[in-house]
């Protein structure tokens, strides 16, 4: 059996989610719009002026593309931040990129992951978006061995065109995403 793309298995949710959702043609159906990487560094920065560069340069290993640098919103005393001081780096990965990061996420990345047993399904929410929080970057292949002294996790959120939670479900399950099994209570 041929192992189908992430892109493949989208074009094929039509015909898998057609009935239980009563689409009239492909257009209806969910799609990925696109794949949102972020990592806050925080406090850190103040520590160690080189950290944002460092997080920039791996995620740009990772994702195949430049990251920006995000800085806060407001300025906050208790924790010495000022309004525009970068706290965070954020990638938005969109079209061949973001199959390419989806696939690499599915098939790679999450087995990869120390006690994984499966993503839950509270991770959706209200609107059909998936949000996975990893705590170590090194899961994905591009990273080295020299990288291991600054370990820091990311959240990957995969946004849909999917309506409400039960149709981004169905239409992640579709795509490969491994959920875990939700026990019936009693």
């Amino acid at each position: 059996m041929k192992h189908l793309t992430v892109k493949e298995k989208e074009t094929e949710a039509f015909s898998k989610m057609k009935e239980s959702f009563h689409y009239r043609n492909a257009m209806a159906a969910p799609k990925m719009t696109k794949v949102v990487i972020n990592v806050g560094t925080g406090i850190l920065v103040k520590k160690d002026k080189n950290k944002n560069e460092a997080v920039s340069d791996r995620l740009a290993k990772i994702t195949g593309q430049k990251a920006a640098l995000r800085g806060a919103k407001q300025s906050i005393s208790s924790f010495k931040i000022r309004q525009g001081d970068p706290v965070g780096v954020v990638v938005t990965l969109r079209g061949k990129r973001m199959y390419a990061f989806l696939e690499k996420l599915i098939n790679v990345a999450l087995p990869r992951t120390k006690d994984f047993r499966g993503i839950s399904q509270n991770a959706v929410d209200n609107v059909g978006n998936l949000t996975i929080g990893v705590k170590e970057h090194t899961i994905f292949p591009e990273t080295a061995d020299e990288d291991i002294r600054d370990i820091f996790g990311m959240s990957v959120t995969l946004v849909s065109s999917a309506k409400n939670k039960k149709e981004g479900l169905a239409f992640f399950e579709i795509l490969g995403i491994p959920f875990k099994k939700e026990e019936e209570k009693k």
